[in-house]
């Protein structure tokens, strides 16, 4: 499942990153020390008790990965993660009363995960009912829902024609950003003040269709020109991406009013902007 949004799960307000690797769910290790905790620096805590265990000789490290995550500063980092059991193994570690109602909410989260795998359109109705629950209108879901689907469908491409790592993925996607909107996506983050927040889950109508027209474009030209490596495809992207930037210069000439827009969703619901621009 591709949506980003996934990538943040909730436990009692508190935030814990996840990412999928090898078809299941693993979790910030760092991130579950913050939850179980009163530890103001739970960095700080987990690397503590890492240093224990490892001198008990404890078998639990082992359970960990590093997996690249999304720190505050919208980059990514090599950070200890742990599936559903190694977390378990983890939590039997930390005194805490919040240990018991954790192991239960993170047992249900790896559950919904295996009923994805079996029925992928759990996932989506999951996605939808998350979107609306933070306030979302209908018709921006279906948009965003079909930008997830569209995105999917890009780096399914890339995939297949040998662009594999995320970092050649950030600079392809930097590329379409670019010549789509004149911003890359960390320079248009600052643009609507946002820091770890989803940039798609703060764009408005517009700024959503302009995006699916670049990410489609490119992977149109991808397919017509049967683009294959980094570079053939960085070429791809930037033309892919110019298609929508020119259309959106065009609408702009037109209409006499920019795309792209200062405005997020932090504070005000995307729903609430409908009702108030009525």
């Amino acid at each position: 499942m591709s949506n980003e949004l996934t990538k943040i799960a909730v436990f009692k307000g508190k935030e814990i990153r996840k990412t999928i690797y090898n078809n299941e769910w693993w979790f910030s290790v760092v991130d579950i020390c913050g939850a179980l905790t009163e530890s103001v620096d739970s960095g700080a805590y987990w690397r503590k008790l890492k240093q224990r265990l490892i001198e008990e000789n404890s078998q639990v490290v082992t359970f960990c990965h590093g997996l690249k995550l999304e720190a505050t500063d919208g980059k990514k980092y090599a950070t200890d993660c742990a599936n559903t059991e190694g977390i378990f193994r983890i939590i039997q570690s930390i005194p805490s009363p919040k240990a018991e109602p954790f192991k239960l909410w993170l047992a249900k989260v790896g559950y919904e995960r295996v009923q994805e795998i079996e029925d992928p359109e759990l996932a989506t109705k999951r996605t939808r009912a998350i979107y609306k629950a933070k306030g979302y209108s209908d018709d921006w879901i279906e948009k965003r829902m079909r930008g997830i689907q569209v995105r999917e469908q890009l780096t399914n491409e890339w995939k297949n024609r040998k662009v594999g790592t995320e970092k050649e993925y950030a600079i392809l996607t930097a590329e379409i950003s670019k010549a789509t909107f004149g911003m890359t996506p960390s320079e248009y983050k600052k643009f609507k003040s946002l820091k770890k927040e989803n940039l798609r889950d703060h764009m408005n109508d517009l700024e959503l269709i302009f995006s699916m027209l670049g990410e489609a474009s490119t992977t149109e030209i991808t397919k017509r020109k049967n683009t294959v490596g980094f570079k053939q495809n960085k070429k791809a992207a930037k033309d892919g991406g110019t298609i929508a930037g020119n259309a959106r210069k065009e609408l702009e000439i037109k209409s006499g009013g920019k795309v792209s827009k200062k405005q997020n969703y932090i504070e005000q619901p995307q729903s609430r902007e409908i009702i108030d621009n009525k």
